[in-house]
C-alpha cells in the first residue's frame, strides 16, 4: 500500500504536470489555429444560452476557491482574523452553490449536445472522454464540499492543501495525502485525469481567450463628412 500510495500521490502528479506542460506546447506549435472550443452556437443558441454562463461562472468561483484553499495557509487567514468557522462557511455555502452551478450547467449542455443532431454530429472524439470525466471531476469535488466535511470531520486545509503545495517544493508530503478521505482521493485523481486530457481536448481553448481585447485601443471610424467617431 505505501508503495501505491507514492505512485498515486508522489510520482503521478509530476508526470501529469510533464504532460500537461509538454501538449500545451506542442499543441500550441502544431496547431495553433485548433485552440479554439470550436463553437456550435450557430446549430442552437436557447439551451446554448441557459447553460454556457451557468457552467462558466460557476466553475470560475470553483477555480477561485480552490486557488484559496490549496495554495492559502490555514495561518494565513488566522492572521487576517477570519475565523475558522466563517472560512467553512463560506467555502460550504459558495463552493457548493458554484459546484451547483456548474454540475448543473453542464446537465444542460451535455443535454443538448445529446438532444440537438447537428450539435451532436459536431462531437469530437475526444469529447467522449472528456465530458465523461468532467462530469464526474464536478460530481466528486461537490460531494466532497457537502459531504466531505460533515461526515468524515476533515479539514483538507490540514491535509490536501498540505500535500498539494509541498509538490512545488519538490518534496511531496504522500502521509497529508494519503490519509484523506476517499471522496477526497477521488476528486483528486478525477483532478489529474482532467489535466492529462486538457491539452488534447477542447478545453485548450482557455488558453485562447482574447484577454488583450479588454486593453486594445479605440477604433476610429471616418464618416464622409470627416468627423471622428468612436
Amino acid at each position: 500500500m505505501s508503495h501505491l500510495n507514492t505512485a498515486l500521490w508522489g510520482v503521478l502528479p509530476y508526470v501529469v504536470m510533464v504532460l500537461f506542460v509538454a501538449g500545451v506546447i506542442w499543441r500550441y506549435r502544431y496547431d495553433r489555429f485548433g485552440l479554439t472550443t470550436r463553437s456550435s452556437q450557430l446549430h442552437e443558441s436557447r439551451l446554448l444560452r441557459v447553460g454556457g454562463p451557468m457552467f462558466h461562472f460557476g466553475l470560475l468561483f470553483v477555480i477561485a476557491g480552490h486557488v484559496v484553499g490549496l495554495l492559502v495557509p490555514e495561518e494565513v487567514t488566522e492572521a487576517m482574523h477570519v475565523p475558522e468557522r466563517l472560512y467553512q462557511l463560506n467555502a460550504l455555502v459558495v463552493g457548493g452553490l458554484a459546484g451547483l452551478a456548474s454540475v448543473l450547467g453542464l446537465g444542460v449542455l451535455l443535454w443538448r449536445r445529446l438532444r440537438v443532431r447537428a450539435v451532436r454530429r459536431a462531437t469530437q472524439r475526444t469529447d467522449h472522454v472528456l465530458y465523461p470525466v468532467l462530469a464526474a471531476v464536478l460530481l466528486a469535488g461537490l460531494c466532497a464540499t457537502l459531504v466531505g466535511p460533515t461526515t468524515a470531520h476533515y479539514d483538507y486545509r490540514l491535509g490536501v492543501s498540505v500535500w498539494f503545495r509541498s509538490l512545488f517544493e519538490l518534496s511531496p508530503d504522500v502521509p497529508a495525502m494519503a490519509h484523506a478521505p476517499l471522496v477526497f482521493q477521488l476528486h483528486t485523481l478525477l483532478g489529474m485525469a482532467l489535466f492529462a486530457l486538457w491539452p488534447f481536448s477542447r478545453l485548450i481553448h482557455a488558453f485562447a481567450a482574447p484577454l488583450a481585447y479588454l486593453a486594445r485601443p479605440y477604433i476610429l471610424y471616418r464618416s464622409r463628412g470627416g468627423a471622428i467617431t468612436r
